[in-house]
């Protein structure tokens, strides 16, 4: 019982962040950076004093998109962003370039994260159809609910490992932005509070895969009670 209490205070506090930081995306989407640069502006100059000429900056379709890809060096920001002249573009372009940077600089995580990638694909397409089959058998064969524990325990590792990613992605976004003077006194704080929102989600997030985790262990091990 008390597992679904959890379950059911993570999904509520998950729908409360998507909801605050969408009100705050929304918000600061209606304020000018002070320097009037756009998105796709700011992303550019953010790589070039950071010394990374090797990563172009695209437009592509869609809310919240916005990505940096390390396979094809491309930092892709959403039309509501790449066009933008407001202090929440702003905030997500240079997020997204502090990931270029992170790349060029070989940050640890970034990479440990990048290696994760096809391990974790590939144990994403097959653990929900190995746990539900080892959920089923688990009297006969509880190697199979084992093997989904395993599986689901990459995706956990994945998700931890991505926190200290996106927000050293944030880090290096904030002391750019107000290095270069593109916020000030005002405006710093703003895209601040956007970015520790957005951070929020992969907290919940990384939270909510170990809730998970922890329960479907509960299930393997309860077979011997």
């Amino acid at each position: 019982m008390h597992i679904y209490i959890i379950f059911i205070a993570f999904a509520i506090f998950s729908f409360i962040v998507q909801q605050v930081l969408k009100s705050k995306f929304e918000k600061y989407s209606k304020i000018t950076l002070p320097a009037g640069l756009t998105g796709r502006e700011v992303a550019e100059k953010m790589l070039r004093e950071n010394g990374v000429y090797d990563v172009k900056v695209e437009s592509v379709q869609g809310q919240l998109t916005d990505h940096y890809n390390p396979l094809t060096k491309t930092v892709n920001l959403s039309e509501g962003v790449y066009y933008s002249n407001s202090i929440a573009a702003a905030a997500v372009a240079a997020h997204e370039c502090g990931h270029a940077v992170q790349h060029a600089v070989k940050y640890p995580f970034l990479s440990m994260r990048s290696k994760l990638v096809p391990i974790v694909s590939f144990a994403s397409s097959w653990m929900q159809w190995v746990l539900l089959a080892g959920i089923l058998m688990i009297e006969t064969m509880p190697q199979i609910m084992l093997a989904g524990i395993i599986l689901f325990s990459l995706t956990t590792l994945f998700s931890f490992v991505t926190l200290p990613v996106e927000i050293n992605a944030s880090t290096r976004a904030l002391s750019w932005l107000s290095a270069a003077g593109l916020t000030n006194v005002s405006t710093y704080p703003k895209a601040k509070d956007a970015l520790k929102w957005a951070a929020y989600t992969y907290v919940v997030a990384a939270l909510g895969s170990l809730a998970t985790l922890v329960y479907y262990i509960m299930i393997f091990t309860s077979r011997r009670d």
